[in-house]
């Protein structure tokens, strides 16, 4: 199976709701709690897998601190987070923005300009995890679009 199709079957296990597994008594103390479930980006844009034969994953904690952004950049690979601490607005190219706080799931937009802005008081913190390929850049700098 491809990491990227198993990174998406594991993020869907642990976000089953409310389930407590009890096959087996090593597993009768474990519980799950369902973040999300979605078919496509705050913005309406469909997921999609890479269809590659060299997949690689990588698994970042970002910190954005108050007042801070991560630049105007776009994903090239599917991108997945899950919001640790914090609040982040994330602003789109067309003008449109999207919040998301601790303890929500982020499922990012992929080849689509957009820029997060922590404007709280806290640092925003994320657990993200890009399903990519080995030798392409999972993100990439933009200039700020036109428009914005």
């Amino acid at each position: 199976m491809k990491a990227s199709r198993i990174i998406a079957v594991t993020f869907f296990l642990l976000t089953l709701s409310e389930v407590v597994v009890s096959e087996g008594e090593e597993y009768a103390s474990v519980r799950t709690t369902k973040v999300g479930v979605a078919t496509t980006a705050a913005n309406g844009q469909r997921l999609s897998y890479l269809d590659t034969d060299r997949p690689e994953v990588t698994a970042l904690i970002v910190e954005i601190p108050p007042g801070g952004e991560t630049g105007w950049h776009l994903h090239n690979v599917p991108v997945y987070a899950y919001m640790i601490a914090g609040t982040i607005i994330v602003e789109m190219g067309d003008g449109k923005s999207y919040r998301f706080k601790k303890g929500e799931a982020v499922f990012e937009v992929r080849a689509t300009p957009h820029n997060g802005r922590n404007t709280g008081r806290k640092w925003a913190k994320m657990l993200v995890f890009y399903t990519g390929e080995e030798g392409r850049p999972n993100t990439t700098r933009i200039e700020k679009p036109a428009n914005r």
